[in-house]
């Protein structure tokens, strides 16, 4: 049997790391008016971002079809909401319903990853010669580091880490993803033996006086985020706890899950209670051409354990007031079954997963038809989901802007609009 037809993992490698470009942009507390910007900062908001990379199936996650010639072998069954039904591979995610928002009337654009997972990141603005920043990039330029001194946009994933400035887009490197490979710290993070922390010091305030002289007559955005580097590091080596897995409760370990999403979960949580601003969290392997139902009767239970485990607690330390929680992929998958028993890409009707701060709770919005094939009623593209996002944060998506080097630029699609039934 021929697989030729299936995506390579060089197409998933180039999606994830198309070049961007760079520029400056002002913030959102110069936007804003001083009371309404210092109310913001009093209460921090915060984002868990939840990548499932390759397509997660709707059909057998939030919008289940069972018994249609569509709808595979899974069941549905009912959540702790009345009414409300999921596939019977989240079972955990079902208890937890009533915090919940369901939006099953997603509608895109592409159904290649190369093309999906950055327009879906970006949120698919018009068109206007630049490069877009990514969600978390954007989130971390308006909402800042908060109190933490953490950097505002970390990223936690399989395989290597860094320092990812292609997200930041036109805001500057500054404001991309500091990621951490396996939940790992950078490499060297610990100050050299030979080296007292008051020579730290000293060596540092060399540092940053060589890189004033160096920023002179240079675009700023660069000499920034070359300080910007340094500063997290050295943040990063006084919290050097938030690595420490061995100081997790085994209780919380086992109930998170030993596998990779579990354990990546639950360093955000302790990421989000240390403040950092944005996490996102990636899982890989979703893209089940072939064998679809074996593959998610493999992936789904990891994921829904760790899911519902922290939506879970998040609710329980009194935090889900104030963190945006977004389960999503760049795409659904069809639901027309391929002749590997695979379902391919379908980005036409699709399902995201959401919690937290101002949203509703307990709810789904929209719906598909019969045999989940196309949006029944309002369609939403991914600019109506970042209009959602923003509002649920306290960010006009309507009057704010970017300044792109004097150049004004809306912050999401000014031809979409918020999904208001998703607002709380």
């Amino acid at each position: 049997m021929g697989y030729e037809h299936l995506c390579t993992p060089c197409e998933h490698q180039l999606s994830r790391r198309a070049i961007l470009g760079a520029a400056g942009a002002v913030g959102l507390g110069a936007l804003l008016k001083p009371a309404a910007a210092a109310e913001l900062e009093k209460k921090h908001k915060q984002v868990l971002f939840i990548w499932i990379d390759g397509g997660m199936s709707q059909l057998e996650s939030w919008d289940p079809k069972p018994n249609t010639v569509f709808g595979g072998p899974f069941r549905a069954i009912p959540t702790s909401v009345p009414g409300i039904h999921v596939s019977e591979l989240l079972p955990r995610s079902a208890k937890i319903m009533q915090h919940l928002a369901i939006i099953r009337s997603v509608h895109t654009q592409d159904n290649s990853h190369s093309a999906g997972v950055a327009r879906i990141q970006r949120g698919d603005p018009k068109n206007r010669g630049v490069t877009y920043p990514y969600f978390g990039s954007a989130v971390a330029k308006f909402l800042g580091p908060g109190e933490s001194g953490l950097p505002p946009y970390v990223w936690i994933k399989p395989g290597s880490g860094g320092f990812i400035h292609q997200d930041a887009g036109f805001l500057g490197p500054k404001f991309g993803a500091v990621a951490f490979g396996d939940g790992k710290p950078p490499e060297n993070l610990v100050l050299h033996e030979s080296l007292t922390p008051e020579e730290d010091d000293e060596r540092n305030a060399l540092r940053q006086a060589a890189n004033a002289r160096y920023s002179k007559g240079r675009r700023k955005q660069m000499g920034e985020a070359t300080s910007y580097v340094y500063d997290v590091a050295r943040t990063l080596m006084r919290r050097q706890d938030l690595f420490d897995t061995s100081k997790f409760d085994p209780r919380d370990v086992e109930r998170y899950g030993t596998h990779e999403i579990g354990r990546h979960m639950l360093q955000a949580r302790k990421m989000l209670e240390a403040g950092v601003t944005f996490v996102k969290v990636n899982s890989y392997g979703w893209d089940t051409h072939g064998d679809n139902f074996n593959g998610h009767l493999s992936l789904m239970p990891k994921f829904d354990q760790a899911f519902a485990a922290i939506v879970s607690d998040l609710a329980d330390r009194g935090m889900l007031d104030n963190v945006l929680v977004i389960a999503m992929s760049e795409f659904g998958r069809t639901p027309r079954i391929n002749g590997h028993v695979g379902r391919d890409h379908w980005p036409e009707a699709w399902s995201v997963a959401m919690a937290g701060c101002g949203l509703k709770r307990g709810l789904v919005v929209g719906e598909t038809n019969d045999k989940g094939t196309f949006v029944k009623g309002d369609e939403h593209d991914i600019g109506a989901l970042f209009h959602t996002w923003f509002a649920a944060l306290g960010i006009d998506s309507k009057a704010v802007e970017y300044d792109n080097s004097g150049q004004p630029l809306p912050i999401a699609h000014d031809g979409m609009q918020a999904v208001k039934e998703l607002l709380a």
